[in-house]
């Protein structure tokens, strides 16, 4: 009787592929077992060794209340709506004689609860005033998940750990507001100098 050519499908075929790849297969995973065993081991005891993290890691959000406006744009922006913060109006008598009283926000609370925050950075992105900023700390874990509402005492104390923002680019162009000035300031030149004429000054000479 011929006999019928395996088909890849077959599981018989299969069957005999793998009982011969078993012993294979266990040798290249001892193998790298021992590979491993004898290289040197890079575990870092923590906490008594601090782990080395990059300078613009998003630790914890800090804030700095001197900064704050409540504008209230951090706490609108937020997705999980995990900023809450709560202020007052002050009246602010007038500087001159004559002049009008103002009205400005005071900061009563600023809390984060850092439970909910998803890190996203959104917050830090829209503030109009660099009142929040990332810190690299992120040693503030508690057992109980209430704690984790840190409140703007808390906050104002991680912005002692703010980083320097890094030195610009300097093959990055230059930023819009600087190219809009110098514009503004080469438009304005060259119309003063086209309302006033030559500006040499009387009794002199111009020389070739």
């Amino acid at each position: 009787m011929e006999q019928r050519p395996a088909v890849p499908g077959d599981t018989g075929e299969t069957e005999r592929r793998d009982k011969s790849g078993f012993g294979l297969g266990m040798v290249k995973g001892l193998a790298t077992t021992a590979r491993t065993f004898f290289r040197p081991t890079h575990t870092q005891e923590y906490p008594d060794v601090k782990p080395h993290l990059p300078p613009r890691n998003r630790g914890v959000i800090a804030l700095v209340e001197e900064n704050c406006t409540v504008c209230m744009l951090c706490s609108r922006e937020c997705p999980d709506w995990c900023i809450y913060i709560d202020s007052h109006k002050e009246t602010l008598p007038a500087t001159t004689e004559g002049g009008r009283e103002r009205q400005r926000n005071v900061l009563d609370r600023y809390a984060i609860d850092f439970s909910l925050c998803m890190y996203c950075g959104i917050c830090v992105e829209v503030c109009p005033f660099d009142a929040l900023h990332w810190s690299p700390e992120f040693e503030y874990a508690e057992f109980d998940v209430r704690d984790l509402v840190h409140e703007r005492d808390r906050l104002h104390q991680w912005s002692a750990s703010v980083l320097p923002p890094p030195p610009p680019d300097p093959a990055a162009p230059p930023p819009k507001e600087i190219a809009a000035a110098e514009k503004a300031a080469a438009k304005a030149a060259a119309a003063a100098s086209a309302q006033g004429g030559p500006t040499d000054k009387p009794g002199e000479g111009r020389t070739k």
